[in-house]
């Protein structure tokens, strides 16, 4: 089992920084960790991810020299720095777990996730 904790998001001015936070009860090292987004009226996207063993990473397009994902697994932590933030940005962000190497880009590959933080972009 995996509990997962967001924090971090808030307000804040286009071409602003949030870092958010993905605190871990449970062995995080044996898990995959994604960042989905949910904006109002939109499906579920995942922004970023990073696989157990490697610490391979991934992003999707529009974030890509932006964002950046990180794990420190001896504290049981996974941050997403997002810097030149936008508007299209906001969104409720969502740390998920996936029992595997892998990353996956489907939401419904993750079994575990966050309640999620509220990340808005705007002047």
């Amino acid at each position: 089992q995996l509990q997962l904790a967001e924090s971090g998001g808030g307000l804040v001015q286009p071409g602003g920084s949030l870092r958010l936070s993905c605190a871990a009860s449970g062995a995080l090292d044996l898990y995959s960790i994604a960042w989905f987004r949910q904006a109002p009226g939109k499906e579920r996207e995942r922004v970023s991810c990073i696989d157990s063993i490697y610490g391979r990473t991934y992003y999707q397009d529009s974030v890509k020299g932006r964002f950046s994902v990180s794990r420190d697994n001896a504290k049981n932590m996974v941050y997403l720095q997002m810097n030149a933030l936008k508007p299209e940005d906001t969104a409720i962000y969502y740390c998920t777990g996936r029992f595997s190497d892998y990353c996956m880009r489907d939401p419904d590959e993750f079994d575990y996730w966050g309640q999620g933080t509220q990340v808005t972009v705007s002047s």
